[in-house]
């Protein structure tokens, strides 16, 4: 199993998070970004910078995910691409999504789009609390122990 991760939206606490678990699990790690990413010296830990451009990034990672793979994005369209591969999803808040939970999330991403569309705020995401870092922590922890069974 591969860790991919959505590298240009991901908080650093995240990344930093996700650098100790592939240590700990030896599971290489990349990190695909539209920018230049620096990672701690290990042979478990890459970068790939793509070109800049719309979904580059997650087009990159759609060509080169597995089944078993498991990805790291809040992208909830991307999200849907790799569940169609088979890859494993975890959002930077520590939510799995699944083939079960995915279409509820595309519909309330469509219904907040139309919002916005329409000229109405929604506002974004609160900003990655200490529980939500936790949470990330405990569901990447519960998920590498299930699949190392």
């Amino acid at each position: 199993m591969h860790i991919w991760v959505d590298a240009d939206a991901c908080p650093v606490v995240i990344k930093e998070i996700l650098y100790r678990a592939a240590q700990r699990w030896e599971r290489h790690l990349t990190l695909v970004a539209n920018q230049m990413l620096r990672t701690p010296p290990s042979p478990w830990l890459h970068a790939v910078q793509v070109p800049r451009g719309f979904d580059v990034a997650d087009d990159y990672i759609v060509q080169h995910a597995k089944a078993g793979d498991l990805v790291i994005t809040g992208d909830i369209a991307l999200a849907a691409q790799l569940l169609a591969g088979q890859a494993l999803v975890l959002t930077p808040r520590g939510e799995r999504l699944d083939a079960g939970s995915i279409g509820e999330r595309l519909a309330m991403r469509d219904m907040l789009e139309e919002l916005r569309g329409a000229g109405i705020e929604t506002g974004g995401p609160p900003p990655l609390n200490q529980t939500d870092r936790r949470d990330f922590a405990n569901a990447l922890d519960r998920l590498m122990v299930a699949l190392t069974r």
